[in-house]
């Protein structure tokens, strides 16, 4: 599904214009963005948690040249869905997967 494809069926469940929907998810995005470059984890409640993990400094291989390249300490995006969702997208709809 796409970001359209949810803007379009949020306008249609509402009623409300897709061009406000679309304003409303936009915004939502850029929120969460934001909170997370400035190192803010962002929570949802029933939904998940939007989190920055740290990853460690260490040293890699570049095979083509057979060097080692040290990586060094980063920050990454995370996203961790809440239990309850979790336990949702497990007894959805089984044949969906088997039809894949």
């Amino acid at each position: 599904m796409t970001k359209a494809e949810i803007i379009a069926e949020i306008s249609s469940k509402t009623g409300i214009e897709k061009v406000d929907v679309q304003e409303t998810v936009e915004a939502f995005f850029k929120v969460v963005k934001g909170s997370m470059v400035a190192g803010e984890n962002v929570y949802v409640r029933g939904f998940g948690s939007f989190v920055v993990k740290k990853r460690a400094k260490k040293t890699a291989r570049n095979i083509s040249k057979n060097t080692a390249i040290i990586i060094p300490e980063h920050f990454v995006p995370s996203f961790k869905p809440a239990k309850t969702f979790v336990e949702k997208v497990k007894s959805g709809n089984k044949t969906a997967k088997a039809s894949k």
